[in-house]
């Protein structure tokens, strides 16, 4: 039986496939396992970043598996640790996460991916929320979407369910970057050895400051951080990577991240 989720282990990055042919959809077993790999991705120390990417051509991922669901699979199964996907609700995912989008990215596919930190889209990429056409909501978009683009753009997608191509998720900022489809995992690579090479405590605090303050003011947002509130900057500014960063400065040499 072939595992409908691959990984690979590339020195500090790990390269996630899922790899459900024919439109690399996602039912509960799927999503539970994708959950614990992106878990133990998180609680592994050797690990710093993650690259998602769909297998084959066609399809980066199609969201739920309607196969799974006209066979009885409700929308509110148990989908993992993770939530659906994996990603949309682990707890302290303070790693980055890359996204290389192949190809169709729609419904809860979407949703996976703008569940990623940056994502790269191969020139033929497409994408769309069309839960709407089924009666029904996309709502880890609903919540997500607006905080990422223009809020009536954002409106328009989920209200209409249309496609949008590459070019235009760039113009909004949806995509970091399009990629010739035959470079795009060359291009995903080099850009999680970039982050590799980087500080993991800084990328951690980083994230977790964005995910519990973006909804504060900014003076409060300020004052969970220089009161040292968050456990990811307590830790980041009593680390031996604060004090050999400022040594690397001062002695004007690359500095050697530890994670500690």
């Amino acid at each position: 039986m072939t595992t409908p989720v691959k990984t690979e282990r590339r020195g500090a990055v790990l390269e996630v496939t899922l790899d459900r042919p024919k439109a690399n959809a996602i039912d509960a077993a799927t999503s539970r396992i994708m959950g614990d790999v992106f878990a133990e991705f998180r609680d592994d120390p050797e690990l710093r970043v993650a690259i998602l990417t769909g297998g084959g051509e066609r399809f980066f991922c199609a969201g739920w598996d309607l196969k799974a669901a006209a066979e009885g699979e409700a929308p509110d199964s148990d989908y993992g640790v993770g939530g659906f996907g994996g990603l949309q609700e682990l707890p302290n995912m303070n790693k980055p996460v890359i996204a290389a989008v192949n190809g169709m990215a729609f419904g809860g596919g979407f949703e996976l991916m703008i569940s990623c930190d940056i994502i790269l889209a191969s020139e033929d990429a497409t994408f769309a929320l069309p839960e709407i056409r089924s009666g029904t909501i996309a709502d880890a978009a609903t919540v997500k979407l607006p905080r990422r683009i223009p809020y009536h753009v954002a409106m328009e997608l989920l209200f209409t369910g249309r496609w949008m191509d590459t070019e235009e998720a760039e113009r909004w900022g949806l995509v970091n970057e399009i990629v010739p489809k035959n470079q795009l995992m060359n291009r995903a690579r080099e850009v999680a050895e970039l982050l590799a090479s980087g500080p993991p405590l800084v990328y951690a605090a980083i994230k977790e400051v964005d995910r519990e303050t973006s909804h504060l003011p900014v003076q409060e947002a300020m004052d969970m951080i220089n009161g040292r509130k968050l456990k990811t900057i307590e830790t980041l500014y009593t680390s031996e990577d604060q004090l050999e960063g400022a040594k690397a400065f001062a002695e004007k040499r690359d500095p050697v991240w530890k994670g500690r």
